[in-house]
């Protein structure tokens, strides 16, 4: 899982971006408590990167993770109510893309992956 989180950095890193931003406090706090501290915070983070490239639907991505259509549906209703992803159509055929305000924002999801990726790297050792 570490491999794929650097990958996720180059791809932010590689992405063209037409300003340097740096995201608001409440902005930054979202980001982390969608990816970092809830249990799909991995699965929510690689359907972001999968948006990044075009629009897939549930099913779509459910093929893609090999994950039950489900658990996508409920990941994907997760980023619509904290408008990190839009839809477009209703029902089994409706389309996700990034929403403007990740659009706007997507150098900060470098941080969030990098607590992720110390998060899954951290062990505890019990004395």
């Amino acid at each position: 899982m570490t491999s794929q989180l650097l990958e996720f950095k180059e791809i932010l890193r590689s992405r063209p971006t037409s300003a340097q931003r740096k995201p608001d406090k409440q902005t930054r706090k979202l980001l982390l408590y969608l990816f970092t501290r809830t249990r799909g915070g991995f699965t929510r983070l690689r359907i972001i990167m999968y948006l990044l490239d075009k629009p897939y639907n549930t099913h779509q991505l459910s093929k893609v993770f090999d994950l039950d259509y489900k658990a996508v549906q409920h990941h994907m209703k997760v980023l619509e109510k904290n408008n990190m992803v839009s839809k477009i159509g209703e029902k089994y055929g409706a389309i996700f893309h990034l929403s403007n305000f990740l659009e706007i924002n997507i150098n900060a999801l470098d941080e969030a992956i990098d607590k992720l990726d110390r998060k899954m790297n951290y062990k505890k050792a019990y004395l």
